[in-house]
């Protein structure tokens, strides 16, 4: 994002961000007033026919489903084009294809609309809704999704990482542990909720690697180990979610204790596509607990990646004099929140 000292914008009444989320699988239009109204929020995800997320099959999903996906998230706000004050887009991090494609629509509307184009961090966008739909104000922040497994927490103008994952993440650990499983995603419930739904039936707790390095965490050998476990076909399917679940969650909480505790913050808030799992929320919600702090958890409809939460923070972004003219606005597939200048928080 670039800053710029002079910004045209529209009157009160007719501010509107539309915001354009397509970082992996899921291709999302969200409108956002700029008093935090959300207006609408559609999402359309690329659902393979096995194995993981393949990002050019993806990229072609998004641009198959774009048309579609704007007319009703305007429909749903009732809004025409030229109702909009700006476009925001996801421009990273996030899969190439997917990123371009997003990004393409954005510019294509932006020019277009001839209004500005802004820029969003992914990561900043999942704290920034969370701390909306729970009017959390400073908390330290758990963000655990398919990509990103973040401990977080403003400071000096800009987000901090006090503890992240080295390898891979908490939602992919789950997701590719499901894969081998031979778990089939269905409409409306990801791997990641089959893997929850089926812990809650285990009663037995395995010994799996418990990987926490200071204040990052290792998923790697944890889903290696679980994976060779059931192939083995000794372990009760359930007994092996339950323990993958206990361990991985147990790990993403001892860091963020951690980071609580040296930060002394009074809210803690849970926000990214795992935070809908209930076993994490109760384990997050005990340490808060613990430290006289405010447990916050983002709604289930803006934990997965929604262009909603890219239409909110496209709108604090643009209210700073933030914009993104369309020759910078390439995308960034490894763009770290703690390189984003955050100037709407005082």
């Amino acid at each position: 994002m670039v800053k710029k000292q002079r910004v045209r914008k529209k009157k009160a009444e007719e501010s509107y961000c539309l915001g354009i989320e397509s970082t992996a699988d899921d291709f999302s239009v969200g409108v956002s007033t700029f008093k935090g109204e959300i207006l609408a929020n559609i999402r359309s995800s690329y659902v393979p026919a096995e194995g993981g997320i393949h990002p050019r099959e993806a990229a072609r999903h998004h641009s198959e489903q774009a048309s579609t996906v704007l007319r009703e998230a305007l429909g749903k706000a009732a809004l025409k084009p030229a109702d909009l004050s700006i476009i925001a887009f996801s421009q990273g991090p996030g899969l190439g294809p997917c990123l371009r494609t997003g990004a393409t629509v954005a510019r294509a509307l932006a020019s277009y609309l001839d209004i500005p184009l802004v820029g969003v961090n992914h990561c900043i966008a999942h704290i920034e809704i969370g701390k909306l739909k729970t009017e959390a104000i400073d908390p330290i922040t758990l963000y655990v999704s398919g990509g990103n497994t973040i401990v977080a927490a403003f400071d000096a103008g800009r987000y901090r990482v006090f503890g992240e994952t080295l390898d891979i993440a908490l939602g992919n650990c789950l997701d590719v542990f499901a894969r081998e499983a031979c778990l089939r995603q269905k409409q409306g419930m990801p791997l990641g909720a089959l893997v929850e739904k089926l812990a809650a039936k285990g009663t037995r707790l395995l010994e799996l690697p418990y990987a926490v390095k200071g204040m990052d965490v290792s998923m790697s050998g944890l889903l290696t180990t679980a994976v060779t476990l059931l192939k083995k076909g000794k372990c009760r399917l359930e007994d092996l979610c339950y323990s993958l679940q206990e361990t991985a969650f147990s790990m993403v909480t001892e860091i963020s204790e951690r980071g609580l505790a040296h930060t002394e913050k009074k809210e803690v808030l849970l926000t990214g596509g795992v935070a809908a799992n209930r076993r994490l929320q109760a384990m997050i919600e005990e340490i808060a607990r613990e430290h006289d702090a405010r447990f916050c958890v983002v709604p289930s409809e803006f934990a997965v990646d929604n262009g909603a939460m890219i239409a909110w923070t496209g709108v604090l972004a643009y209210t700073h004099d933030i914009v993104t003219p369309i020759n910078q606005s390439h995308v960034k597939l490894r763009w770290r929140l703690d390189e984003v200048e955050v100037p709407w928080i005082g």
